[in-house]
Protein backbone atom coordinates (compact mmCIF):
# COMPACT_ATOMS: atom_id res chain seq x y z
CA UNK A 1 0.00 0.00 0.00
CA UNK A 2 1.07 3.59 -0.59
CA UNK A 3 0.87 4.17 3.16
CA UNK A 4 4.07 2.12 3.61
CA UNK A 5 5.93 4.87 1.77
CA UNK A 6 4.58 7.64 3.95
CA UNK A 7 6.93 7.60 6.92
CA UNK A 8 10.18 7.32 4.86
CA UNK A 9 9.14 10.26 2.64
CA UNK A 10 7.88 12.23 5.64
CA UNK A 11 11.27 11.74 7.30
CA UNK A 12 13.09 12.80 4.12
CA UNK A 13 11.15 16.07 3.87
CA UNK A 14 11.36 16.77 7.59
CA UNK A 15 15.14 16.38 7.38
CA UNK A 16 15.02 19.10 4.71
CA UNK A 17 13.33 21.42 7.21
CA UNK A 18 9.63 21.02 6.38
CA UNK A 19 6.70 20.39 8.70
CA UNK A 20 4.95 17.46 7.01
CA UNK A 21 1.39 16.17 7.33
CA UNK A 22 -0.52 13.56 5.36
CA UNK A 23 -3.73 13.72 3.34
CA UNK A 24 -4.18 17.47 3.13
CA UNK A 25 -6.89 18.47 0.62
CA UNK A 26 -6.39 15.28 -1.35
CA UNK A 27 -2.57 15.45 -1.41
CA UNK A 28 -0.66 12.47 0.01
CA UNK A 29 1.89 14.70 1.77
CA UNK A 30 2.12 18.45 2.25
CA UNK A 31 5.18 20.10 3.72
CA UNK A 32 5.47 23.73 4.88
CA UNK A 33 8.71 25.58 5.53
CA UNK A 34 8.92 27.55 8.81
CA UNK A 35 9.05 31.04 7.29
CA UNK A 36 6.06 33.21 6.38
CA UNK A 37 4.72 32.88 3.81
CA UNK A 38 5.79 29.23 3.82
CA UNK A 39 7.25 27.30 0.92
CA UNK A 40 4.65 24.65 0.02
CA UNK A 41 5.89 21.21 -1.00
CA UNK A 42 3.59 18.42 -2.20
CA UNK A 43 4.52 14.77 -2.67
CA UNK A 44 2.32 12.13 -4.26
CA UNK A 45 2.83 8.41 -3.57
CA UNK A 46 2.37 5.29 -5.67
CA UNK A 47 3.71 1.76 -5.36
CA UNK A 48 5.32 2.20 -8.78
CA UNK A 49 6.11 5.09 -11.10
CA UNK A 50 3.39 5.38 -13.73
CA UNK A 51 1.46 7.90 -15.81
CA UNK A 52 -1.23 8.35 -13.14
CA UNK A 53 1.42 9.56 -10.71
CA UNK A 54 2.59 12.16 -13.23
CA UNK A 55 -1.00 13.30 -13.81
CA UNK A 56 -1.55 13.70 -10.07
CA UNK A 57 1.58 15.82 -9.84
CA UNK A 58 0.37 18.00 -12.72
CA UNK A 59 -2.88 18.58 -10.86
CA UNK A 60 -1.03 19.56 -7.66
CA UNK A 61 1.53 21.86 -9.29
CA UNK A 62 -0.57 25.03 -9.31
CA UNK A 63 -1.07 24.86 -5.53
CA UNK A 64 2.57 24.41 -4.55
CA UNK A 65 6.09 25.71 -4.91
CA UNK A 66 7.62 22.25 -5.34
CA UNK A 67 6.19 18.89 -6.37
CA UNK A 68 7.73 15.46 -5.79
CA UNK A 69 6.54 12.04 -6.86
CA UNK A 70 7.63 8.97 -4.93
CA UNK A 71 7.38 5.23 -5.47
CA UNK A 72 9.00 1.99 -4.38
CA UNK A 73 12.00 0.79 -6.35
CA UNK A 74 10.99 -2.07 -8.66
CA UNK A 75 12.22 -5.49 -7.58
CA UNK A 76 14.32 -6.08 -10.70
CA UNK A 77 15.34 -2.51 -11.32
CA UNK A 78 13.34 -2.31 -14.54
CA UNK A 79 10.65 0.11 -13.44
CA UNK A 80 10.00 3.61 -14.71
CA UNK A 81 12.70 4.94 -12.38
CA UNK A 82 15.18 3.40 -14.85
CA UNK A 83 13.43 4.83 -17.90
CA UNK A 84 15.30 7.89 -19.15
CA UNK A 85 12.16 9.15 -20.94
CA UNK A 86 10.19 9.12 -17.69
CA UNK A 87 12.93 10.95 -15.82
CA UNK A 88 13.25 13.52 -18.61
CA UNK A 89 9.49 14.12 -18.54
CA UNK A 90 9.71 14.87 -14.81
CA UNK A 91 12.57 17.30 -15.46
CA UNK A 92 10.63 19.10 -18.17
CA UNK A 93 7.60 19.41 -15.89
CA UNK A 94 9.72 20.51 -12.94
CA UNK A 95 8.86 17.52 -10.73
CA UNK A 96 11.24 15.75 -8.38
CA UNK A 97 11.41 11.94 -8.22
CA UNK A 98 12.07 9.97 -5.04
CA UNK A 99 12.55 6.22 -4.75
CA UNK A 100 11.96 4.18 -1.60
CA UNK A 101 13.80 0.89 -1.09
CA UNK A 102 12.46 -2.07 0.86
CA UNK A 103 14.45 -1.00 3.93
CA UNK A 104 12.97 2.52 3.80
CA UNK A 105 15.94 4.30 2.27
CA UNK A 106 14.90 7.33 0.20
CA UNK A 107 16.97 8.35 -2.83
CA UNK A 108 16.61 11.37 -5.10
CA UNK A 109 16.32 10.32 -8.75
CA UNK A 110 15.40 13.73 -10.15
CA UNK A 111 15.54 17.09 -8.36
CA UNK A 112 12.75 19.62 -9.00
CA UNK A 113 14.52 22.35 -10.91
CA UNK A 114 12.33 23.57 -13.78
CA UNK A 115 9.99 26.54 -13.53
CA UNK A 116 6.63 25.69 -12.01
CA UNK A 117 3.35 26.78 -13.65
CA UNK A 118 1.33 29.80 -12.52
CA UNK A 119 0.07 29.37 -8.97
CA UNK A 120 -3.55 28.81 -8.00
CA UNK A 121 -3.84 31.06 -4.94
CA UNK A 122 -7.12 29.56 -3.78
CA UNK A 123 -5.84 25.97 -3.82
CA UNK A 124 -2.59 27.02 -2.18
CA UNK A 125 -4.39 28.84 0.64
CA UNK A 126 -6.62 25.82 1.23
CA UNK A 127 -3.56 23.60 1.67
CA UNK A 128 -1.78 25.99 4.01
CA UNK A 129 -4.86 26.66 6.16
CA UNK A 130 -5.73 22.97 6.56
CA UNK A 131 -2.12 22.10 7.37
CA UNK A 132 -1.89 24.78 10.08
CA UNK A 133 -5.30 24.05 11.64
CA UNK A 134 -4.78 20.30 11.85
CA UNK A 135 -3.41 19.18 15.23
CA UNK A 136 -0.44 16.88 14.88
CA UNK A 137 -0.32 14.55 11.88
CA UNK A 138 -3.37 12.29 12.28
CA UNK A 139 -3.65 10.92 8.72
CA UNK A 140 -1.10 8.72 6.97
CA UNK A 141 -0.49 9.87 3.40
CA UNK A 142 -1.67 7.46 0.73
CA UNK A 143 -4.79 6.40 2.65
CA UNK A 144 -7.73 5.81 0.32
CA UNK A 145 -10.27 3.68 2.19
CA UNK A 146 -10.60 5.51 5.49
CA UNK A 147 -12.20 8.79 6.56
CA UNK A 148 -9.55 11.52 6.69
CA UNK A 149 -8.92 13.13 10.07
CA UNK A 150 -9.30 16.74 8.92
CA UNK A 151 -8.99 19.80 11.12
CA UNK A 152 -12.80 20.12 11.03
CA UNK A 153 -13.26 16.53 12.22
CA UNK A 154 -10.72 17.13 14.99
CA UNK A 155 -12.61 20.22 16.15
CA UNK A 156 -15.95 18.38 16.02
CA UNK A 157 -14.46 15.56 18.11
CA UNK A 158 -13.22 18.11 20.65
CA UNK A 159 -16.76 19.47 20.95
CA UNK A 160 -18.14 15.95 21.28
CA UNK A 161 -15.64 15.13 24.03
CA UNK A 162 -16.80 18.16 26.03
CA UNK A 163 -20.48 17.32 25.52
CA UNK A 164 -20.11 13.76 26.80
CA UNK A 165 -20.20 15.26 30.32
CA UNK A 166 -23.53 16.98 29.67
CA UNK A 167 -25.29 19.57 27.46
CA UNK A 168 -23.53 22.89 26.86
CA UNK A 169 -23.97 26.17 25.01
CA UNK A 170 -21.74 27.04 22.03
CA UNK A 171 -20.10 29.82 24.03
CA UNK A 172 -19.05 27.24 26.64
CA UNK A 173 -17.10 25.44 23.90
CA UNK A 174 -15.37 28.53 22.50
CA UNK A 175 -12.21 27.94 24.57
CA UNK A 176 -11.96 24.55 22.86
CA UNK A 177 -12.63 25.79 19.35
CA UNK A 178 -13.76 29.24 18.17
CA UNK A 179 -15.86 27.50 15.49
CA UNK A 180 -17.98 25.61 18.04
CA UNK A 181 -21.25 27.40 17.19
CA UNK A 182 -20.88 26.68 13.46
CA UNK A 183 -19.93 23.04 14.12
CA UNK A 184 -22.88 22.42 16.45
CA UNK A 185 -25.42 24.08 14.17
CA UNK A 186 -24.04 22.45 11.03
CA UNK A 187 -23.95 18.99 12.66
CA UNK A 188 -22.22 17.54 9.59
CA UNK A 189 -21.64 14.11 11.15
CA UNK A 190 -24.88 13.85 13.16
CA UNK A 191 -22.99 13.92 16.47
CA UNK A 192 -24.96 16.74 18.09
CA UNK A 193 -28.59 17.48 18.96
CA UNK A 194 -30.34 20.70 19.95
CA UNK A 195 -31.88 20.07 23.35
CA UNK A 196 -33.18 23.57 23.98
CA UNK A 197 -32.64 27.03 22.58
CA UNK A 198 -28.88 27.49 22.37
CA UNK A 199 -28.17 24.23 24.24
CA UNK A 200 -26.68 21.15 22.59
CA UNK A 201 -26.08 17.57 23.64
CA UNK A 202 -24.27 14.53 22.29
CA UNK A 203 -26.07 11.90 20.20
CA UNK A 204 -25.38 8.17 20.31
CA UNK A 205 -23.54 8.56 17.02
CA UNK A 206 -21.33 11.19 18.62
CA UNK A 207 -20.55 8.90 21.54
CA UNK A 208 -19.59 6.16 19.08
CA UNK A 209 -17.27 8.60 17.30
CA UNK A 210 -15.38 9.24 20.54
CA UNK A 211 -14.84 5.50 20.91
CA UNK A 212 -13.76 5.19 17.28
CA UNK A 213 -11.24 8.05 17.44
CA UNK A 214 -10.10 8.31 21.09
CA UNK A 215 -6.62 9.64 20.24
CA UNK A 216 -7.96 12.55 18.18
CA UNK A 217 -9.06 14.49 21.26
CA UNK A 218 -5.92 14.10 23.37
CA UNK A 219 -2.89 13.69 21.08
CA UNK A 220 -1.19 16.39 19.06
CA UNK A 221 1.78 14.46 17.77
CA UNK A 222 0.86 10.84 17.11
CA UNK A 223 0.29 9.66 13.57
CA UNK A 224 -3.08 7.85 13.61
CA UNK A 225 -5.25 6.36 10.89
CA UNK A 226 -9.00 6.96 10.80
CA UNK A 227 -10.31 3.43 10.39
Amino acid sequence: METTLYLPIKGFLEAAGYSVKGEIAGCDLVGLSPEEPPVVVICELKLSFNLELILQAVDRAAASDEVWIAARVSARGKGRESDRRYRNLCRRLGFGMLSVSDNGTVDVIVSPEALMPRKNVRKRSRLVNEHKKRKGDPAIGGSTRSPIMTAYRQQALACAAALQHGPLRPRDLKPITPSAATILRGNVYGWFERIDRGIYGLTATGAEALIRWPAATNSDDAVAVAI
